[in-house]
C-alpha cells in the first residue's frame, strides 16, 4: 500500500538533491573554465555563497572549530538539481 506521492524515505530524497548539487557544481566548474568570457558565462555562473562559522565547541578536554562552511548556489547547481530530480523520477 502506497503512502501517497511521496513514497520514498528521506534519505532518498536527501541523496538525490546532494548528487544535484554536486552534478550542478561540477557543470559551473566546467563552464567558468571553458565560456569565453560575457554575458552568458556572467547569467550562468553568478551565485549567491551564504555561510556559517566558525563555530567554536569548548568540551573542557577539547576544542576545536568547525567551519566555515558555505554553498555556492548558482543557476547551474539548480539545473544540476533539476536534472537529478527528473533521472531519480523516471528511475523509480
Amino acid at each position: 500500500m502506497a503512502r501517497g506521492p511521496s513514497k520514498h524515505r528521506p534519505v532518498f530524497h536527501v541523496l538525490v538533491l546532494a548528487s544535484g548539487f554536486v552534478s550542478g557544481g561540477l557543470l559551473t566548474q566546467v563552464a567558468r573554465r571553458f565560456l569565453p568570457a560575457g554575458a552568458v558565462k556572467e547569467f550562468l555562473t553568478t551565485g549567491v555563497t551564504p555561510a556559517i562559522g566558525p563555530l567554536p565547541i569548548d568540551l573542557i578536554i577539547l576544542k576545536f572549530a568547525v567551519g566555515p562552511v558555505a554553498l555556492d548556489v548558482s543557476l547551474l547547481s539548480l539545473l544540476g538539481v533539476l536534472i537529478a530530480y527528473l533521472i531519480a523520477r523516471s528511475l523509480f
